[in-house]
């Protein structure tokens, strides 16, 4: 394929999801480094993608019917995002998105000369670029999905650790919370969906077992997990130091950087302490732990429990969240300490 001049990467999930594509779009960058890359992906990845070496530009996606990330906006507004991607006249559009059901008729839209990405079973892909198009993986770790892409396109790989690139106003901000050399821990209660949370008292048993192993509880999360954050605070017996709702990501990301552990269920953050190689011990309710677990396991540990129903696919689970309750206190406060005595490059050293 010849080299294409500007590029448009379909992506348009959440934090985790967008940093285990990085891998991917730094393939792209090494094989074709004169190209323009252009990120297509929600709102709040324009700050990430300012940051990606990997990355030139970011159109913001506004949401699109039988995409769930984001509730689609009017025709109108729809219909003027795919005029601005037309305008742009890509050489190449990328679906880096999922299976293609949905967003392989919307990349087609783009107006890109041709196209590449993954087409699950039934899923439409134009004839005269079914070749650059790739059988969704079943199966594998999700950096591992989107690298076997670039693997088809021919692109030679470029590692797989996650981009998450902080500066030193980043640090700074978290110096203005916590002073430097000071041993804390992260504890990170919330999730986008319920049926992903483990429940807040036992975090707050966690927190309080790494009170007394001498560490500072930082607790975090978004501003609309305040509530949680103040119930996770209020059941502790130690008083941890509550930055939930009161950080931007990358004071968040310089946080988990010097932290020496963090806690977490299966969410983005538990990909930006992954990224940053800081030891995290992630409780998984409901989601694909195949998928989803870091690949470095030796400084990661995920903790689950399954069942039939997993994975799951509702943000609220109907059928008493078994997967989470079967998870107990002792458990997790065991991994966590296991992951404090082990040697921070463990996972270099192995």
């Amino acid at each position: 394929m010849a080299a294409p001049k500007r590029i448009a990467v379909f992506r348009a999930l959440m934090l985790g999801d967008l940093l285990c594509a990085t891998p991917a779009l730094r393939a792209l960058r090494a094989a074709w480094p004169h190209a323009r890359i252009t990120l297509v992906g929600l709102p709040w990845a324009r700050e990430l993608a300012q940051r990606l070496r990997s990355v030139d530009d970011f159109e913001c996606f506004p949401g699109w019917p039988g995409l769930s990330e984001q509730a689609p906006p009017g025709q109108e507004a729809m219909h003027a995002f795919l005029r601005r991607l037309s305008a742009r006249h890509f050489d190449l559009a990328i679906q880096l998105h999922g299976s293609g059901a949905v967003s392989n008729p919307l990349v087609a839209r783009f107006g890109a000369r041709r196209l590449a990405g993954f087409a699950g079973p039934g899923a439409w892909c134009p004839d005269a670029d079914a070749e650059r198009f790739l059988p969704w993986p079943a199966q594998g770790q999700e950096i591992e999905r989107l690298l076997a892409l670039t693997d088809h396109l021919g692109l030679p790989r470029r590692g797989e650790a996650m981009d998450f690139p902080l500066r030193p106003e980043d640090h700074l901000g978290a110096r203005a919370w916590l002073p430097a050399g000071e041993a804390y821990a992260v504890v990170h209660p919330g999730a986008r969906w319920s049926s992903r949370r483990w429940p807040a008292e036992r975090f707050a048993e966690v927190g309080d077992a790494l009170s007394r192993r001498g560490l500072r509880v930082v607790l975090t999360g978004s501003t609309e997990e305040r509530e949680l954050g103040s119930a996770v605070a209020a059941a502790m017996a130690c008083a941890p130091l509550d930055l939930t709702g009161r950080t931007d990501l990358w004071t968040l990301g310089a946080l988990v950087a010097s932290a020496r552990l963090v806690v977490s269920n299966d969410t983005g953050l538990s990909h930006v302490a992954a990224a940053l190689e800081t030891p995290s011990v992630v409780v998984s309710c409901g989601s694909d732990v195949a998928r989803w677990a870091p690949l470095a396991h030796e400084r990661h540990q995920v903790l689950w429990h399954d069942l039939p129903c997993r994975p799951c696919e509702h943000r609220d689970c109907p059928v008493g969240h078994g997967c989470a309750l079967a998870l107990d206190t002792e458990a997790v406060v065991h991994a966590a300490l296991g992951r404090l005595e082990a040697p921070r490059d463990a996972a270099l050293a192995a």
